[in-house]
């Protein structure tokens, strides 16, 4: 049908030449957030970056030009180093900032995953003194709060510690029951044997204990299947110990890892908005914020945010020579070992203990009241007092140590005629007087934390840590889509979280 005369359209000609070529700077919007990342980059020093570089042979991409392309990437979601090839040759943003420049995913990969090793961590705190220099963010509180992110990693590749305890356990019970076969076969002659070594389970030992059960029954007559133990013992055992050995020192302390990134450990991810999820291999990624930019990040292997604390506050001095004036954090944090390092840097702490929600509900205190924090203590006299009023005395003392190696001191008080008392069924379960352990230097912190926290001001900093640092981690999540890590080793990883944590403080400037 043909078009109707009073309709007049726009001069369409895709293939008409231009006198004048277009120029990408009059395309780009003032405030565009490209126009953001190539302005801050610029005021950073990257000496550190510069002096990675050699000289010599062909000429490389200015590491500045690489920088700004990979962060504006991340800002804008795109991750892959092939991603961020292509849109250097179709997004007019990314040919402004490279100055027409097309590196390809070889360059942009290799830049990201070793240029960058030991630079970004410099960078982004640059970044942040600046943040800081402009009056959008503080470094005097600290919301803490960590998130697991799954590794780039295959899920059913892995190795878990119990099971290389367990097939070592295996191993030793076999061993013992090849010598009990031993002391059988010796018991009507009057012969002194000499009982290998069964209680550490190396390649060494095995071997040597298996070549004395053999010595032993060498003229003697033994059964089929026992021959057939000795022959699969000494040709599997040892090379099998010395491979659980190799996984052991990965592991360290972890209680897995996957074969394809060994540094990732094995945690239940939170999949869906109802929280189920499954075990995937990933690193548990630690964030200070303010005012929901990122002032601080570390990355750690193991599931809890317990043990991670110390060595976040120290990446944090590190980096800006000072410690928060206050950190803000959740239950996951409230351990007896966290709280004396935040009182020794003279840090309040705004730190949740595990039942501090839970503790002033009714069905809490009909089901703990006899727990021995809510018993009366009498410090004149160093004693408790028992729910029917009776004294209880010091006993004595002990100590227990945590798994990082903090060493806990408990005193121990004993109630003095149990036996008689109406309450007992329901004070304690034991036969004897009731045992209680006390830990007063946690007992001192959680009733200073709870003052803090049931504070006006402490009410308003927890309702600010929800929006604070668990907005941010959202904002990552959701609106940046990111999360799988790209790049492999633990290194690499935490080399990536500093690309993405600069490419989120950058577009919250440019929001």
């Amino acid at each position: 049908m043909p078009c109707k005369s009073n309709i007049v359209f726009k001069d369409y000609s895709p293939k008409q030449n231009l006198l004048f070529p277009p120029n990408l700077e009059e395309l780009i919007s003032e405030n565009h957030p490209v126009r953001v990342v190539n302005r801050i980059i610029d005021g950073i020093n990257i000496d550190g970056l510069l002096s990675s570089y050699k000289g010599g042979g062909t000429s490389s991409y200015h590491p500045r030009m690489l920088l700004k392309v990979i962060i504006y990437a991340y800002l804008r979601n795109i991750y892959s180093s092939r991603n961020i090839e292509d849109a250097l040759k179709e997004n007019i943003h990314f040919m402004w900032l490279s100055g027409m420049s097309r590196p390809d995913h070889n360059t942009i990969f290799r830049f990201r995953s070793k240029r960058l090793k030991e630079q970004i961590k410099k960078i982004f705190t640059q970044v942040v003194e600046l943040l800081v220099s402009e009056g959008q963010i503080s470094l005097k509180e600290a919301y803490i709060d960590g998130t697991k992110i799954e590794a780039n990693a295959n899920r059913y590749t892995f190795v878990w510690g119990n099971a290389i305890k367990s097939s070592k356990e295996k191993i030793q019970k076999q061993l013992k029951d090849l010598w009990v076969y031993v002391e059988k076969v010796y018991k009507d002659e009057e012969k002194e044997l000499n009982t290998p070594d069964f209680e550490e389970i190396t390649p060494e030992k095995v071997d040597k204990a298996i070549e004395q059960i053999n010595e032993a029954l060498k003229d003697k007559k033994i059964s089929k299947e026992i021959k057939q133990k000795l022959r699969y013992a000494s040709q599997n055992w040892p090379d099998k110990l010395k491979e659980y050995q190799e996984k052991e020192e990965i592991l360290e302390d972890r209680s897995s890892y996957s074969k394809t990134d060994q540094d990732a450990t094995f945690m239940r991810m939170k999949d869906d908005h109802m929280q189920n999820g499954q075990l995937k291999p990933g690193y548990n990624v630690q964030i200070s914020t303010n005012n929901k930019f990122i002032t601080c990040y570390t990355l750690e292997q193991t599931t809890t945010d317990t043990t991670t604390l110390p060595a976040h506050l120290q990446s944090f001095y590190d980096s800006f020579g000072l410690y928060p004036e206050a950190v803000i954090a959740d239950s996951g944090y409230g351990s007896e070992e966290n709280y004396d390092i935040l009182e020794a840097n003279q840090i309040t702490p705004f730190v949740k203990y595990n039942y501090f929600h839970s503790e002033g509900t009714k069905k809490w205190m009909t089901k703990n009241q006899f727990r021995p924090e809510y018993l009366h203590y009498n410090e004149e006299q160093d004693c408790f007092y028992c729910p029917m009023g009776q004294q209880m005395q010091k006993i004595g003392t002990t100590i227990k140590e945590t798994k990082t190696g903090y060493k806990q001191q408990l005193t121990l008080y004993q109630a003095q005629n149990c036996n008689s008392c109406p309450m007992k069924g329901v004070c304690h379960k034991a036969s004897k007087n009731r045992i209680i352990e006390v830990n007063h230097n946690l007992r001192k912190h959680k009733q200073r934390v709870k003052e803090l926290l049931t504070s006006e001001k402490g009410i308003k900093k927890r309702k600010q840590r929800a929006y604070d640092v668990e907005g941010t981690f959202g904002e990552l999540k959701n609106n940046k889509a990111f999360k799988r890590f790209m790049l492999r080793g633990k290194e690499k990883v935490s080399v990536e979280f500093g690309i993405l944590a600069i490419a989120h403080n950058l577009s919250k400037i440019s929001a």
